[in-house]
């Protein structure tokens, strides 16, 4: 495994001492790992084992389509529609250093199949391209307000390891950032593709719903409910 000589910078919260299981939470474009660290207190998390949640911070780059600001970006983006011309580069550099996340939670003692990948927006891009792409199976994916990118290289590029693994997706129906339809259209072609796919939609813009907390928390329990030996 090639590791990184500097991990992301990140914040770390367990829910109970010795934890058995991990979440690793991608934030969106210009937030940070704070955006979504204080939703786990919000979490109904009855009946999951221990849980250490990352949430780490993107690196500041410049970002064309905010007139080149720099600010935490997980790639640059470089068109309002997303996907007409896209950081491949930026991307695969992302996905190397989220990679990188993952195989520290391993070497720490918990295996891939106790760890969830999740993000919001710019997050959710990066983590259902880096888990579906991980070479070892992850317990779930959780994708938030975003899209797969680089959707025409995904069929050659993905894992059989992740073939299977559940993929939580949510989206807003008044999404002004992320069209509906950008969601709509990764969800049908990972569909046809045959991954198990939980589509959800809330009447929100690009946020989080509270019942979209309580559906997240669902889904955590489910993937992540003690094994039975």
């Amino acid at each position: 495994m090639t590791h990184m000589t500097t991990l992301l910078p990140h914040i770390q919260i367990d829910t109970a001492p010795k934890p058995s299981a991990a979440v690793i939470w991608l934030h969106g474009l210009g937030a940070d790992g704070n955006d979504f660290a204080g939703l786990v207190p919000e979490l109904d998390l009855t009946g999951c084992p221990a849980i250490r949640f990352i949430f780490p911070h993107a690196p500041e780059i410049p970002v064309t389509i905010n007139g080149g600001y720099v600010m935490p970006a997980w790639y640059d983006i470089l068109g309002t529609d997303l996907i007409s011309r896209q950081d491949a580069a930026g991307i695969r550099t992302s996905e190397k250093a989220i990679t990188a996340l993952i195989e520290r939670e391993m070497a720490r003692g918990i295996p891939a199949s106790r760890i969830v990948l999740a993000g919001f927006s710019q997050g959710c891009a990066m983590a259902l391209h880096t888990g579906l792409r991980f070479p070892q199976a992850l317990a779930g994916i959780m994708a938030l307000s975003g899209y797969l990118p680089l959707a025409e290289h995904f069929a050659a590029e993905r894992t059989a390891a992740n073939a299977h693994t559940p993929i939580f997706m949510a989206h807003g129906s008044q999404d002004p950032v992320v069209a509906p339809a950008r969601g709509e259209a990764s969800r049908d072609l990972l569909v046809k593709l045959g991954y198990p796919v939980q589509w959800h939609s809330y009447p929100m813009p690009h946020s989080l719903h509270p019942r979209e907390v309580a559906d997240i928390a669902v889904f955590l329990s489910q993937v992540l409910a003690p094994q039975v030996t």
